[in-house]
């Protein structure tokens, strides 16, 4: 017991070996004014660069994460319109052929990229001595830009010039496009717009007309700065010449034709059955409906209603003289207007006016066909007795 008692005090700190644990636990707590740090809650560098996407590293090369994600997550995506990407393909193929024609040389055309990007971001981006070419989409309202670089630029003109094929690309000159240079890479634009149009035909028809042709990317401002775009980038090798052409799109420029370019193939439409639509026509048009002929009609008090009892008449405005005009209800619809009349030895009901407004996408010659009506009275309006129920 008595060493026991002797261990027990060896470890109570004492009055000059202060507790250092509590001191540690202390010092770890706050410093004079209050203020608690946590160690366990601080966040390193690493940790940091993970939420911010290592926005301010030298790299680069470097992995969108963390924040990044986040603030480009209200961006749609290029992957979302596939058709786009089958647009540019149908682009290739057909400016591959044209400029074999307008150059008179080998060409080849790769599209390289296609990104999604905003439209500030992208011109902020673009080298000073690029051309920017204007062009509007008619049928959709709305502008676009192709872009040349110089390279791309100065062998067009080398090559329509009439520069000896074999000899080696010029020496890109530091100068403004002359006159007539600017009239030779105008017909490239326009050409390049023409199979473009043709491009787009599956999806919807479109004619795009060059407006201009700027050397500024601040005079050929399309959209807003933080508006989303579409950038496809284009590498045309000529011979021993090269450059690359970029076709910018905004993204509000497509709206016309957003659904179809979302889809994955030519022709997709998810949830439709043509089989089932002609036999649902076809029921319809076999289903029977009750039509009314209503000879006058006249308005009475509610308490006039109330106070009917048996043998009371209601006096109701007809006319004495024949023809009748009547009116054809169905369901409380009114349909045509129309002569009463007898035809072998039964009511009859010539329409003389149509009530209801006409069906484009239903036209008679369909409804005959699907023998709905007979095709002697295609016409609403014909002079034709139609069979009613004596009502």
């Amino acid at each position: 017991m008595a060493d026991e008692d002797e261990q027990g005090q060896a470890d109570q700190p004492t009055a000059d070996q202060p507790d250092m644990g509590a001191a540690e636990s202390a010092a770890t707590t706050g410093s004079g004014d209050g203020e608690t740090v946590d160690e366990d809650r601080a966040l390193d560098q690493s940790a940091i660069d993970a939420m911010l996407g290592d926005t301010f590293s030298n790299s680069a090369l470097r992995e969108e994460s963390g924040m990044e994600r986040i603030i480009k997550a209200g961006f749609v995506a290029y992957e979302r319109m596939p058709m786009l990407e089958n647009v540019f393909d149908r682009l290739v193929r057909f400016l591959s052929s044209t400029l074999r024609g307008f150059t008179n040389d080998n060409v080849d055309i790769t599209m390289e990229d296609m990104r999604s990007l905003r439209f500030g971001d992208y011109m902020s981006g673009v080298p000073t001595s690029s051309l920017f070419s204007v062009f509007r989409a008619e049928q959709w309202r709305n502008y676009g830009l192709v872009i040349l670089d110089s390279d791309l630029s100065y062998a067009i003109v080398d090559i329509l010039m009439g520069a000896i094929p074999g000899r080696g690309a010029k020496a890109v000159e530091n100068r403004p496009h002359t006159a007539l240079e600017r009239a030779l890479i105008e017909k490239l634009v326009v050409i390049t717009l023409a199979d473009l149009s043709e491009a787009f035909t599956p999806v919807g028809k479109v004619d795009l007309s060059f407006e201009r042709l700027e050397v500024s990317s601040s005079l050929a401002v399309i959209a807003r700065p933080s508006n989303a775009a579409i950038a496809a980038k284009f590498h045309i090798d000529m011979g021993d010449r090269s450059g690359n052409m970029e076709i910018v799109i905004p993204y509000a420029t497509f709206e016309p034709v957003r659904e179809k370019l979302a889809q994955q193939f030519m022709g997709e439409n998810f949830g439709s059955d043509s089989i089932w639509e002609n036999h649902l026509i076809s029921e319809i048009m076999e289903t029977s409906v009750t039509v009314s002929t209503v000879f006058e009609s006249s308005s009475f008090p509610l308490s006039q209603i109330l106070a009917l009892k048996k043998g009371s008449v209601l006096h109701l405005p007809c006319k004495a003289d024949a023809p009748h005009s009547v009116r054809m209800e169905c369901d409380g619809t009114p349909l045509f207007e129309g002569t009463l009349g007898r035809l072998h030895n039964m009511q009859a009901v010539r329409i003389d006016q149509r009530l209801i407004p006409p069906e484009e996408d239903l036209t008679p010659e369909l409804l005959a066909s699907l023998g709905a009506i007979p095709a002697e009275h295609h016409m609403a309006g014909q002079e034709g007795l139609h069979h009613v129920s004596g009502k």
